[in-house]
């Protein structure tokens, strides 16, 4: 399996601590050695870092999680391979344009007769069951609605209809973004946390850092993180359940 990471904030920011944190699940303290990759979104454009070896040994890596990076929306993932080589053309997250806005996917489970998946004019570039799956549901969304959805609702409402029928095909947690809502489906194993004043300090459960949020952000910033399991060793958590969807935008909660 692998694992995510996804932010959604009312503010841009960086998520260094985040990152710290799951990159040390890359080949340390989680088996998941076999690429990672992290897209922040910036406007309507998207900066996507990626390398095919595990993320606790990879320079890149380091410099994401040193650098602080700006952003809204972030999708991130450590893989361990089970569909497709290791290779920079397997490693999560993925990107495509749909109605004129980059959409950025990353997927943690294994599915089987994946192959069958109509993907229309999204071909895959790998070979993984999670890019087949990422295009098969760019193009039904295409299908149903040529010109775009009249509305996000029903556009998410209907994405989340088809993650469903994803989840009879074995384990499918996803993360989805078009840079300005984040949507999360569990399959498995996914969790949230929600941050806002008063902001407190937080410590990583994978490394020894911390750090005093109240410091670092204003009364007004809402921050949203979301991981496969959590990163830090003192907050509480949401853990979503099997077959639920979180829809978040600007940090918040949005009804599905």
């Amino acid at each position: 399996m692998c694992e995510l990471l996804g932010m959604s904030a009312n503010v841009p920011t960086d998520i260094c601590f985040s990152f710290k944190g799951l990159k040390e699940r890359g080949g340390n303290t989680g088996p998941h050695k076999d690429g990672w990759g992290i897209a922040f979104y910036q406007g309507k454009g998207v900066s996507t870092f990626k390398d095919a070896q595990a993320s606790h040994q990879s320079e890149v890596a380091r410099l994401v999680s040193d650098y602080p990076i700006k952003s809204n929306v972030v999708v991130g993932h450590v893989r361990q391979a089970n569909r497709g080589r290791v290779a920079l053309e397997n490693t999560h997250p993925f990107t495509r344009e749909l109605w004129g806005r980059y959409w950025t996917y990353a997927h943690n489970g294994q599915l089987k007769d994946y192959k069958t998946l109509p993907v229309g004019r999204f071909k895959p570039v790998g070979t993984t069951d999670s890019e087949q799956a990422f295009c098969y549901l760019l193009s039904a969304l295409a299908d149903k609605y040529p010109n775009g959805p009249k509305s996000k609702k029903q556009l998410f409402r209907y994405l989340l209809k088809l993650s469903h029928g994803l989840r009879q095909l074995g384990v499918f947690n996803l993360l989805l973004s078009d840079g300005d809502y984040l949507f999360c489906y569990c399959s498995t194993k996914l969790h949230w946390i929600t941050r806002r004043a008063p902001f407190g300090k937080a410590c990583l459960s994978d490394v020894d850092v911390d750090i005093d949020f109240s410091r670092e952000t204003t009364p007004n910033d809402v921050v949203t993180i979301v991981a496969t399991l959590p990163l830090t060793s003192n907050e509480s958590w949401r853990a979503m359940t099997p077959g639920q969807a979180c829809l978040f935008k600007a940090g918040e909660l949005m009804p599905l």
